[in-house]
């Protein structure tokens, strides 16, 4: 339910993607007559009556926008059907048709079919459209009918259905309408109070996607509010009796405190916070994040920073921004937007005749600073508080080879086209990889298994974050390029599987030459025996890109050929996975090794693998710490090559690589690690 509610939230966001449009037109129409309102400017009439065009159909565009949005293939042709679905709806129940229907007269027809063109109705109709087109689509006729196959019978059974639903409508619509709107004036009546609220779990919801929802409720006519479309239509608004001057934009004029001042003084504190080493790392990160929510309004790469690392931070961030919405709605500084509230909106909002004391939201807008700086600064220096720069490596860090602006492949692919591939393996490749789309920072990506995503993989190729909605829905954080790195994912799957966790052939053993990775210093702190016998594989011919990579750590791999895994060396186990096809050995002098068995073995879901020893067990050198099945493994594995890596190797001098052709587990030495 989740996640069909998180697809809806992001099918939202394509009708809502037009407002800045109107923003725009609107907002340079009042610069031009600030006075009149287009009354004494032709141009600025111009203007303005372009952008109210946008705003004065709506309902009609939530319709299409959340059909297209919603539909499997992205196709025009469930648009369409929206558009033809929401014209039958809203035609059947328009006052007229309904006093012909049911035979009543015009005058005693319920208010709420005067209202039946709204942004409820849009939504509605766009998913039931979007759910037709998808389930037929494809659908084959007879011969004969063959014409009206797949996507041409969409509109038709779409027209039958909404004669169904406009049936069922002018029954249950006034009790639907009279229900949205007593919250909208059980809202409304709170005043600033409600505005608080709302902005409060605005920001709540954010983590799982579905704020789009509740904005919906507030910034349009879905319960009689639509303070969006009311503000821009500024002049109109006022002389419809719809727009009240003051009162119209509390839904909005509380964000610009907190998203052009607030958060950068987060992102500030957070910087001082960094370690002196990090500090150059986490201060491009920030100022970069800090300059997109000031200037566009865009803070999803700055919230999602500390969101999931210290979301003490982000409770107190809802807050603060609830409290932010409630000061403004209180002292009635209004100030509104087509996009997000930053300095672009502000500016271009200004004029509006529904924008009353906005300057005020500019020194509001500065002791939000100080305040976010300050208790942000303290709450993480006295809980000692994870945010980026505090950790001893940055998230983010490109020095494992991770170089997003460099064109990674030999088929000329762009680097955007390379950066998506890259995430692709990250996500646990093509075949784990069932759907693709994106919002204004987020990739938002169905597959079949969630625990296959690599979030340090993700991570290294710039990613703010990883959110693991279910099983199967998966969000990356990766900035306002959301949208280019999706098509470009989309683009990459067309030429291929992409060699990763999915498809990619499990590749030959290797044999490795012994090599000296340089180092720093000579001194020896530890020999690795070899874990299990087998064939040695190059950790850069691992099938698996995080390994391949390196970005899990240094090392190689071996092809077994034994059943037994011993320790490589004496330490502690500190981590065996619940489906024992892999551990984490830790030595006293700090370094931690990982013994990974086959790849994708996680998802046989422990068969083939039995433990020998517990986690947290003290081992020695050659002792046996699992049991394999190789012959049903080498049956059911994507490939049984298993890399042995010390994970935290950047913490050392490097390695030498001494094993070459075939090893035996416990007895020979596969490198030594320098310190």
């Amino acid at each position: 339910m989740l996640g069909y509610l998180q697809k809806v939230g992001r099918a939202l966001m394509v009708p809502v993607a037009v407002l800045p449009a109107a923003a725009i037109l609107m907002g340079i129409g009042y610069w031009l007559d600030p006075d009149a309102w287009g009354a004494s400017n032709a141009l600025a009439a111009l203007l303005i009556k372009s952008g109210a065009a946008i705003i004065e159909n709506m309902s009609v565009l939530f319709a299409i926008g959340v059909a297209y949005g919603l539909s499997k293939d992205k196709d025009g042709a469930a648009a369409l059907t929206g558009f033809v679905g929401f014209l039958v709806v809203t035609t059947l129940c328009s006052p007229a048709a309904v006093s012909m229907i049911q035979k009543i007269p015009l005058d005693q027809v319920p208010a709420a079919f005067g209202k039946i063109q709204n942004q409820f109705v849009g939504i509605m109709v766009g998913i039931i459209s979007a759910e037709v087109y998808n389930r037929f689509s494809h659908v084959e006729l007879p011969k004969a009918l063959s014409f009206f196959s797949g996507r041409r019978l969409v509109p038709i059974l779409v027209s039958f259905l909404m004669i169904a639903a406009a049936f069922v409508l002018m029954y249950v619509w006034p009790v639907i309408f009279n229900g949205l709107v007593s919250f909208g004036e059980h809202i409304q009546k709170l005043g600033s109070v409600g505005a608080g609220v709302y902005a409060f779990f605005n920001r709540l919801l954010i983590p799982v996607g579905l704020h789009h929802a509740l904005n919906s409720v507030f910034w349009f006519d879905v319960a009689g509010i639509n303070d969006i479309p009311k503000f821009l239509g500024g002049a109109q608004s006022i002389a419809n009796g719809t727009g009240i001057v003051g009162i119209t934009g509390r839904y909005q004029a509380g964000f610009f405190p907190i998203m052009m001042f607030g958060l950068p003084g987060a992102a500030l504190a957070i910087y001082h916070c960094a370690r002196p080493e990090n500090r150059v790392k986490v201060g491009s990160i920030m100022l970069a994040a800090a300059f997109a929510a000031f200037f566009t309004g865009i803070t999803e790469p700055l919230e999602f920073s500390f969101m999931f690392v210290a979301p003490v931070l982000y409770v107190i961030h809802a807050l603060l921004t609830g409290i932010s919405v409630f000061i403004a709605a209180s002292m009635h500084w209004i100030a509104g937007f087509g996009f997000s509230a930053g300095l672009v909106d502000m500016v271009l909002s200004s004029r509006n005749p529904l924008a009353t004391h906005w300057w005020m939201l500019i020194p509001q807008g500065i002791v939000f600073f100080a305040l976010y700086y300050v208790v942000f600064r303290f709450t993480i220096q006295k809980f000692n508080l994870l945010t980026p720069g505090r950790e001893l490596a940055v998230a983010g860090d490109e020095s494992d080879g991770y170089d997003v602006n460099v064109d990674h492949t030999d088929s000329g692919e762009s680097a955007t086209e390379s950066l998506a591939r890259r995430y692709i393996g990250a996500v646990g490749g093509s075949d784990n990889l069932t759907g693709i789309d994106a919002c204004i920072t987020r990739l938002r990506l169905n597959v079949k298994d969630s625990a296959q995503v690599n979030e340090s993989v993700a991570k290294r190729l710039g990613a703010s974050g990883v959110i693991r909605l279910n099983k199967q829905s998966v969000q990356v954080i990766v900035g306002t390029q959301a949208e280019s790195i999706a098509s470009a994912m989309k683009k990459v799957l067309t030429k291929g599987p992409v060699a990763s966790a999915g498809s990619a052939p499990a590749a030959a053993p290797v044999a490795v030459k012994p090599q000296a990775v340089p180092v720093t210093a000579s001194k020896t702190l530890a020999t690795l025996l070899a874990p299990v016998s087998g064939t040695v594989v190059a950790l850069e011919e691992v099938p698996d890109e995080a390994f391949a990579s390196k970005a899990v750590g240094e090392g190689l791999a071996i092809k077994p050929t034994g059943k037994n895994v011993v320790a490589p060396i004496a330490g502690t186990v500190v981590k065996i996975f619940d489906t024992n096809h892999a551990f984490c050995l830790e030595t006293e002098s700090g370094i931690e090794i990982v013994v990974h068995m086959g790849l994708d073995t996680v998802t046989l879901g422990g068969k083939g693998f039995s433990r020998r020893v517990e986690e947290g067990a003290t081992v020695a050198a050659g002792e046996t710490v699992l049991e394999m099945d190789l012959d049903f493994l080498n049956a059911s594995a994507r490939s049984m090559i298993s890399p042995v890596v010390v994970s935290n190797s950047e913490d050392f001098a490097g390695l030498t690589l001494l094993a070459t052709g075939t090893v035996v587990a416990g007895e020979t030495p596969l490198y030594e690690v320098k310190g």
